[in-house]
């Protein structure tokens, strides 16, 4: 059996075909609404729209949903923001388990010291956290990720997310200002990672490697140097 990120399917809105891990997917709900089916594992037929909120909401307009189908169906106008409300939420619950399973800290200080011991998978910073803590990190994480990349440290880069709000972060942890987190080893860290990086991509696109330049809401960041320079 082909692997998930093996596995190919047709944006209905582009009609490219990408494997599924850049794509989401829609069904038909039992009052015939269409609904985002997040883990793709509802039953019935499915439509596929680039992971997007750009492409969802272009697919919305452009009727895509009952085109695919073939059949008149229900699409909700905020479906796009409906969509990464599902996303958002399922990156909340991942990163509950995480915590409980020991896999996840936060505070400033921990995380320095979690990126300083090369123990975390992924950096983790409040959107209205102040600029000079989370440059701080930031430069913590470009001295990890170029120890790495160099050799002189062993494991492969870490990302940084800046997706939701401290108050976010902290009611999704039940925990008071949560501005610096890391997601640390284990299975149910690599849910959450995973969860963020969906979230990242449906938000915007993924920047380029130079994180000299400005931090960009919603997107996953590497936190690589850029080698032309």
């Amino acid at each position: 059996m082909a692997r998930r990120e093996e596995t190919i399917r047709t944006c209905a809105l582009t009609r490219l075909e990408k494997p599924v891990e850049e794509l989401i997917r829609f069904v038909l709900g039992p009052d015939g609404t269409i609904v985002p089916d997040t883990d793709a594992k509802a039953e019935g037929r499915g439509v596929w729209i680039t992971l997007s909120h750009e492409a969802v909401a272009e697919a919305v307009r452009k009727k895509a949903f009952a085109r695919s189908l073939k059949e008149n169906v229900t699409v909700p106008p905020d479906l796009a923001d409906l969509t990464r409300l599902r996303l958002e939420q399922r990156f909340t619950s991942a990163l509950a388990m995480a915590k409980k399973a020991g896999q996840f800290t936060s505070g400033g200080m921990k995380v320095k010291s979690a990126i300083e011991g090369g123990q975390l998978i992924a950096l983790l910073s409040a959107t209205d956290g102040a600029a000079d803590g989370k440059n701080k990190m930031l430069g913590a994480l470009r001295a990890l990720n170029h120890a790495r990349r160099e050799g002189s440290a062993v494991g492969p880069q870490v990302p940084h997310f800046e997706l939701l709000s401290s108050v976010q972060l902290g009611l999704a942890l039940g925990l008071e200002n949560v501005i610096h987190a890391a997601l640390m080893t284990g299975a149910a860290a690599q849910s959450a990672l995973d969860k963020a990086n969906r979230l990242a991509r449906y938000s915007a696109n993924p920047t380029d490697n130079d994180t000299d330049r400005p931090a960009v809401t919603g997107v996953l960041l590497s936190v690589e140097q850029d080698e032309r320079r």
